[in-house]
């Protein structure tokens, strides 16, 4: 993946794409973690640098709902939305509601080229509905 995006291939960059397909929607601490299970000493600027680049190269995406930190996902280039508990702050994907992207159709574009739309739900995960109705 790494040099199909025209990347060199790094100790650090392998173990932070790792990180980012094993732990979906994680935050930089989370995947910081994992990476030093791989790479003990890996320091947080290797980190934050490789997830930078692997973000500007398309292969992870920074999201940041409101009010959470910034969270990396591996799932790129299809348009799909976030879930997220307002309770626990889980994430869960979530497609387009119908077909292709419709949410790429604004009622007024304004002149603007669109190319990608971001939308969040929120709401409560179901363990939180269970114990909040309890």
């Amino acid at each position: 993946m790494l040099r199909g995006a025209g990347l060199r291939v790094t100790r650090p960059r392998v173990a932070v794409l790792g990180a980012v397909h094993a732990h979906p929607h994680a935050d930089t601490d989370s995947i910081i973690g994992a990476v030093r299970r791989d790479l003990p000493k890996v320091s947080h600027q290797a980190v934050y640098d490789s997830l930078h680049t692997l973000t500007a190269a398309g292969l992870v995406r920074r999201i940041q709902p409101s009010g959470s930190v910034a969270r990396y996902e591996s799932r790129v280039g299809d348009n799909h939305h976030h879930i997220v508990c307002r309770s626990c702050g889980t994430i869960a994907d979530a497609d387009c509601a119908a077909g292709e992207a419709p949410c790429l159709t604004a009622s007024d574009d304004r002149g603007f080229s669109i190319d990608e739309a971001e939308v969040i739900y929120w709401g409560l995960c179901p363990d939180c509905s269970t114990t909040q109705s309890s």
